[in-house]
């Protein structure tokens, strides 16, 4: 079992930034990737960028350039850090670990950018 828990989301205006924090707890001992998704009302669920223990990222197009995924392996804890908002990015995010076979998620926490 893996627990996530999110936190950092909020309200800003277009243009500013953000950082989320996701802390893993529980069996954690094999955790390679940790990612962020969003999801928008009416969107289905969409990955924003993921990370790999050994630091390879990947992301989303409409995030590249503007979003940074970091993670600290020794507090077991992954960052997005969210720079240059805009009103499209609004969305609850979610923190997620596959690992064995079965994906693990956070409660998910919501980011609003006003325009």
């Amino acid at each position: 079992q893996v627990q996530l828990v999110e936190s950092g989301g909020g309200l800003v205006q277009a243009g500013g930034s953000l950082r989320l924090s996701c802390a893993a707890s529980g069996s954690i001992f094999d955790i390679n990737v940790m990612g962020w998704y969003r999801q928008a009302p009416g969107k289905q669920r969409e990955l924003v960028a993921r990370i790999a223990s050994g630091g390879r990222t990947n992301y989303a197009d409409s995030v590249k350039g503007r979003f940074t995924i970091s993670r600290d392996n020794a507090k077991n804890t992954v960052y997005l850090q969210m720079n240059s908002l805009k009103p499209e990015d609004t969305a609850v995010y979610y923190c997620s670990v596959p690992l064995l076979g079965f994906d693990y998620w956070g409660q998910g926490t919501q980011v609003t950018v006003s325009s």
